[in-house]
């Protein structure tokens, strides 16, 4: 099967495997911390945002090669023929693949730390390189404890923001810790709407999803509450002046929190309806942070 896959790439396999929307998740950190600091000294350092932007993505391609290949390991992907490991059958390649998207990364971050003559960024990212081998690398495998949303939360909110943030600024700020809430909550949705189809592999292969532990019920109650922590967050750092007026455009992305809220309230126990969910968090992630962003920047 494996051969016939390589020979005759079936191109809808090769781009669920590839999963070109998730890369939105690594993009808006970026975004918004950068905004952020835009909207602070009005002053945007181009090259550093750009670095940043391409180094973030290049290192998200890792968690997602190193992730198949750990899951091979663990044999939780054997009924997942989108698998970069199922597809080419060569799993050593991906690893070093893998491995390299990360030290291309990494030498984007150094290239940032270097201009500014300042460690700080590439050590917050490489915590964040951390948090994310703790996710499904051994020995840990957090994420098979159910701790995979707590580290997603870390890595893609107050950290991956601040450390766009602090590389166009060199300093922290309580509107950029604020904006991070958003971000992290926002990308954790992505992780957490991924556990809805999988139960049953999940339990197979010992993994103690949130879903697996909560059930696919209460797990669409959770996601009520965390989707409208978002906009009520937004609408009291509006109140409260930490955000400008501006940044209520990102309530314009609620048509898609209600469209997942709703979706997987009606289909959280159906694996093969609910698997698309997912998607749908993405697309709240990446409108409500791209409008909270163009909020700062007006």
């Amino acid at each position: 099967m494996t051969t016939k896959l390589i020979l005759y790439p079936n191109k809808k396999l090769w781009m669920a495997a590839i999963k070109p929307p998730m890369y939105s998740v690594a993009i808006m950190p970026i975004w918004v911390g950068t905004t952020v600091a835009f909207a602070e000294t009005k002053v945007l350092h181009a090259a550093v945002f750009c670095t940043f932007l391409a180094a973030a993505i290049l290192i998200l391609v890792w968690e997602n090669l190193s992730n198949d290949v750990f899951d091979s390991d663990t044999g939780i992907d054997i009924n997942k023929p989108h698998s970069l490991v199922s597809l080419t059958g060569n799993k050593q390649l991906i690893f070093w693949l893998g491995n390299c998207f990360l030290s291309l990364g990494l030498l984007g971050i150094l290239a940032i730390s270097w201009w500014q003559k300042d460690l700080t960024v590439i050590g917050i990212i490489l915590l964040c390189c951390f948090l994310g081998y703790l996710y499904q690398g051994p020995p840990f495998r957090l994420g098979y404890q159910g701790l995979g949303e707590i580290l997603c939360f870390f890595a893609f909110g107050p950290l991956g923001v601040s450390a766009a943030y602090y590389s166009q600024t060199q300093s922290w700020s309580l509107m950029s810790l604020a904006a991070s809430l958003i971000v992290g909550i926002s990308t954790t949705l992505v992780l957490f709407c991924s556990h809805f189809h999988q139960v049953k592999e999940d339990l197979a292969a010992g993994k103690l999803s949130p879903i697996v532990r909560l059930g696919t019920q209460t797990g669409s109650q959770v996601l009520n509450c965390l989707t409208s922590s978002i906009y009520v967050s937004i609408l009291i750092f509006v109140f409260c002046g930490i955000f400008p007026l501006w940044t209520l455009l990102s309530l314009l992305s609620l048509p898609f929190a209600l469209q997942l809220c709703n979706h997987v309230g009606q289909y959280h126990n159906q694996p093969l309806k609910v698997s698309n969910s997912k998607f749908i968090a993405i697309a709240v992630q990446f409108w409500c942070c791209l409008l909270l962003g163009l909020g700062f920047v007006l």
